[in-house]
């Protein structure tokens, strides 16, 4: 089976959350403890232009000793964020989060995002179809 990640969005939901680069980062994080997320889009004009973590306020924020109430998201985002097509499988995507040591991936296409998924949703997801797999193979043996 190789799942596309736009089932996976099926199945988990295409909400998204997002701020804008001019955003304080206190009210990124603020938000993202609302959602119950670990990540949100950076979104200008309708348009991706970076991801900001947990992990970024981490290493950007408290590790540089930065005031949150004064520091813009876009100081401290990342700008360069991957994304997969709707069209892509779970595999791939698990692979690119290993590869680049990432946790969040929207899934974009034609430059508009219609969802991200997590590596929790990845790795549910993977462990779905193996165990799917297995009760077939067992199924099978047993007649």
């Amino acid at each position: 089976m190789k799942t596309p990640a736009s089932q996976l969005l099926n199945n988990k939901g295409r909400k998204t959350h997002s701020v804008s680069p001019e955003t304080m980062v206190y009210d990124a994080i603020k938000l993202m403890n609302e959602a119950k997320v670990g990540a949100l889009l950076v979104m200008e004009n309708n348009k991706l232009v970076g991801i900001i973590s947990e992990r970024d306020y981490a290493r950007r924020v408290i590790l540089e000793d930065r005031a949150s109430h004064d520091t813009p998201v876009k100081d401290i985002m990342t700008p360069d964020v991957i994304t997969v097509t709707p069209d892509q499988s779970v595999e791939d995507c698990m692979k690119l989060m290993s590869a680049h040591h990432i946790r969040h991936l929207p899934v974009a296409e034609n430059g508009e995002v219609s969802g991200v998924i997590s590596t929790m949703d990845v790795v549910t997801s993977i462990i779905s179809e193996k165990e799917s797999v297995i009760d077939q193979l067992e199924h099978y043996i047993s007649g």
